[in-house]
Parts: C-alpha cells; structure tokens; sequence
C-alpha cells in the first residue's frame, strides 16, 4: 500500500501538468473560441454580442485565473458544454464509452487468442516451415495500414460475402467484429514477434538446460516456468495495447462509423469544439496513467527481483 499510495502522489503532478498543457494549447489555437462557437451554430454576432460571450465564458480574464477556474470546475465532473451540440461535455462523453469498452475488449481478446499460441508456436518450433510460414504472415499484417485492412475487410465480408453490416450503426458484436478484427490483425502481427523473441531468450538460459537434464518433461518447462518469465514483456505489450485503445483508434472507428470516443475526438477536432477536445485530452492521460499504475503493480506480483521492500529496492 505504501508502494501505492507513493506511486499515486508521483503522478498526480503528471496529470496536473497535462491539465495545464492542454488548456493552454487551446487557448493559443489559431482561431477565437467564441467566433469558432458562434460559427458552429450557425448564428451571425455583433461586436457587442461576441464581447458579451466572452465575459460569459470567463475569456475575458487573465490566462491563469481562466484555467483555475477551469481546473476547479474539472475536479468536480464539470467539463464544460460542447460548442457543437450544446450537451454537457461529461454526458456526452460518457455515453461513448460503451461503445469504446467493447472495441477494447473484444480487440484484446482477438490479438491474446492469436499473438501468444502463435508465438509460442513460432519459437518452440524455430527455424521449421511452420516458424517461416508464422513469421511471413505476421510480417505481412505488421507491414498493412489499419485504413488498408479495413477497407479490404470492408469489401470482402461486407459488400461480397455481406456477413456483417458496412456501417455499425450501434454497438453489438456483429457491428463490433469487423473494427476488432482490423485492431488485432495489427496487434497480433506485431506482438507474436515479441513474445516469440522473449520465449526463445527464455528458451536460452541455463535453468531451462538443468531442468532437462533432470528430466522434467518440456511442456511442464514451457508453461511452468518460460511463459511465467515472460509474462513482463507480454503484460507490458497488453497495457501498451489496452491504453491506446481505450484512447479510441481513430481512423477505424471513422471508417467504419463506430460511435466511441475516437471519432468523437475527430468530430471535436473537425469542429474545433474545444471542451471537448480537453476532455479527450484528460481521458487519454487518465488511462495511460492508470494503466502503467497497473502494470508495476503486476510486475511485483509476478518477479520478486523488482518488488519494492519498505518503498525501497
């Protein structure tokens, strides 16, 4: 708990910093956030009207009271309102998450059920046809763009073969099966070849040569003590994965109009709806912050070298 509590205080200064970061780099955008609203819905201003919305919004004061004003507001659940739909930033947001949790998991699901069995495969069975052939086809899905892939998917279990719809119009595992499957063609390429490097490193050390030589069977090896091993690189692999896409990909949820947090952020970006640009901003550090939490945690429960003894190494 100790650990915890000190690793907790050691990121709150990032996450103040990036609240920082980001309201200010919105405030030095190239266009005038009240001129940018007013075009957004539409509406035609006066001098006088437009210097009214900037009282109104607090734009008129100094650049620190405006972001502390902004900070305190955000410490509270309070993100502003969108400059495009008028709703509340926080509601809206939160009703994209669903939509996001699901790419997540299902994504996820998809590259362990593919990455580590392959991977496994690849290394045990080196430098054989099987290991060429698993190499080849990871090599050739780390080397397609996500837009490429999803646009042949598109085509071909879409338009020809018409097993599932071309545009999701709402979350659901038939709507989800296309983008998921774009995500971990990606995923899985990339890291098979890792966790293939980290079996075969394993593979390579002495306790594996002694344990053979006593005569414990090589499967009981392999899942007993390799793939516990290398459970740090794996776990770091999945965390990395698990952040960004959570963050929401952006291009294939466009593509495929998959209504989570990504093409939302696009849609704000579009827009200039600066609010909620912050809050995606906000989320992305929130998660990839909470994320590498997580996974030192895991790394003491799973290697006694790194774990911390009093806070100390």
């Amino acid at each position: 708990m100790k650990y915890v509590g000190k690793r907790i205080l050691q990121l709150l200064p990032i996450l103040l910093a990036i609240t920082f970061l980001s309201f200010g780099m919105m405030r030095i955008a190239g266009s005038d956030v009240v001129e940018q609203k007013m075009l957004n819905t539409g509406a035609a201003a006066s001098d006088e009207v437009i210097e009214k919305a900037r009282r109104e919004l607090g734009l008129d004061k100094p650049f620190l009271v405006q972001y502390f004003v902004w900070l305190g507001r955000l410490l509270k659940g309070d993100m502003g309102t969108s400059y495009v739909s008028g709703k509340k930033v926080f509601e809206l947001f939160v009703s994209r998450l669903p939509a996001t949790l699901l790419l997540t998991a299902v994504s996820i699901l998809l590259t362990i059920a593919v990455s580590i069995p392959l991977g496994i495969v690849s290394a045990v069975f080196r430098d054989t046809a099987l290991d060429y052939i698993i190499r080849f086809f990871s090599f050739i899905g780390n080397s397609m763009p996500n837009f490429f892939v999803s646009l042949v998917l598109m085509y071909v279990l879409a338009i020809r073969l018409r097993l599932f719809p071309v545009i999701s119009r709402e979350p659901g595992l038939k709507s989800v099966t296309m983008p998921a499957v774009t995500l971990a063609i990606a995923m899985s390429a990339k890291y098979l070849r890792q966790v293939r490097a980290a079996i075969l490193e394993e593979l390579g050390k002495d306790y594996v040569d002694g344990a053979r030589a006593r005569g414990v069977h090589f499967l009981v090896i392999l899942w007993f003590s390799v793939m516990r091993s290398s459970l740090l690189t794996i776990i770091t692999l999945l965390a990395l994965s698990i952040g960004s896409l959570l963050g929401g990909t952006a291009i294939v949820e466009s593509i495929f109009m998959w209504d989570g947090v990504g093409k939302l952020a696009v849609d704000a970006i579009h827009m200039r709806d600066y609010p909620m640009i912050q809050a995606y901003v906000m989320w992305m550090a929130i998660i990839y912050v909470t994320v590498n939490l997580i996974t030192d945690l895991c790394y003491q429960l799973l290697d006694p070298r790194i774990r911390l003894s009093g806070g100390e190494r």
